[in-house]
């Protein structure tokens, strides 16, 4: 395997490992409550954790359409959820989302940051990086 897929293969394991410590910290530590469409972001993010430390340790860049397809996957749903969040037309027709409600914003950091944005910036991270190594592995090929 080449320099450039094993430094990529790290940056996804460390932005991954970072949105997962990140979310983590969010319930365990600060107690917020998780709402439904944070939890499906979870279920995205936390086995790109796994992956990408497998793939590290074996040296193995072809899980970078796994990791493509789990990121694309999460990137639309925290678009989703950054958009109920901050487009009022969205915020109106908003499904309920159980106990807590997924237009809640737990943190608004300088007026456009919140939770879901953060999971957004790491997924979007993350594919960006698996589709620049399915491109290598093409050349390479």
């Amino acid at each position: 395997m080449s320099k450039k897929l094993e430094n990529a293969l790290l940056v996804i394991w460390v932005v991954s490992l970072t949105a997962t410590l990140g979310s983590l910290y969010f319930s365990e530590i600060r107690g917020y409550e998780p709402c439904t469409l944070c939890w499906y972001q979870r279920i995205l993010m936390y086995p790109i954790v796994i992956i990408a430390t497998v793939a590290y340790i074996q040296k193995n860049a072809r899980i970078a359409m796994t990791t493509a397809v789990f990121s694309t996957i999460g990137a639309a749903t925290s678009l989703y959820h950054y958009g109920l969040q901050k487009l009022d037309f969205l915020q109106d027709t908003a499904p309920a989302c159980g106990r807590v409600p997924c237009t809640g914003q737990y943190i608004n950091w300088l007026g456009f940051i919140t939770i879901p944005f953060l999971a957004l910036t790491a997924f979007i991270i993350i594919a960006a990086v698996s589709f620049y190594m399915l491109k290598v592995l093409k050349e390479e090929n």
